[in-house]
């Protein structure tokens, strides 16, 4: 990754994928809408912007607080260095992961900006994986087979074998591409970590996550096959470690 020093902040990103033309105003909805290349969008907390880059379409997010208080400090975060930054932070995992053999988008870009000396802002560019469906969509419609189920926890296991805690693990951070192939997304706060007592925290919380789809939108899901399915590929992986 190269890096800018800007007036009030920092921005790193990987000159294979974005161009020097597209950088200046990369971090910018406007600049990809007057261009007329913005090619989709997902509501979250925020737009997640999907933008068609001169070499690879991309996915644009800004970073928003949750909660309560997000309601009263919507997108300012506390500034403690730039390596703490939650941009540069997620850039690094996203690194790391694709080192390590995990199926997660290139990081493109990042940015984090200061506000008024206390406080930044801050925005990261994805590359957007081509085809890729989220598997809650998925199982709203069809049923995923064995072989699909136990591929999703081989990939949670790659993930925890490279020593990464996801710490918001659940059904809508799991896509399927065109070929079925498995990627894992939305690594805001994730981080390394030591030793093995949060692993199955990760896994509890996307079983829950299961079973409140189901629940909520009626997503094809049984504990008895599908979740002991991925399992198998989750044990099987982090084992083979």
């Amino acid at each position: 990754m190269e890096q800018i020093t800007l007036a009030d902040g920092q921005v790193w990103f990987d000159a294979a994928l974005l161009t020097e033309a597209e950088l200046d105003n990369a971090f910018e909805p406007t600049f990809w809408q007057h261009a007329d290349k913005v090619i989709g969008s997902a509501k979250g907390r925020g737009t997640t912007w999907f933008v068609q880059g001169e070499r690879v379409p991309m996915a644009l997010r800004h970073y928003r607080r949750g909660g309560l208080f997000g309601k009263i400090v919507e997108d300012q975060y506390w500034f403690n260095g730039w390596d703490k930054t939650r941009s540069y932070q997620e850039l690094v995992v996203l690194q790391h992961l694709r080192q390590s053999g995990v199926n997660v988008p290139r990081p493109v870009a990042a940015k984090a900006s200061k506000v008024g000396g206390l406080f930044y802002r801050a925005d990261i560019l994805i590359e957007q994986v081509s085809g890729a469906r989220d598997l809650v969509a998925l199982l709203v419609k069809t049923q995923v087979e064995q072989s699909v189920w136990q591929a999703i926890g081989a990939e949670i296991g790659k993930m925890h074998r490279a020593g990464v805690c996801h710490t918001d693990l659940n059904a809508h951070n799991i896509l399927l591409d065109g070929d079925n192939r498995v990627w894992l997304i939305d690594f805001d706060k994730c981080m390394q970590r030591a030793g093995a007592d949060w692993q199955q925290g990760n896994l509890d919380r996307l079983l829950r996550s299961f079973v409140k789809e189901r629940n909520k939108v009626g997503i094809d899901f049984d504990e008895a096959s599908h979740w002991n399915w991925l399992l198998e590929g989750y044990r099987d992986t982090l084992n083979a470690g």
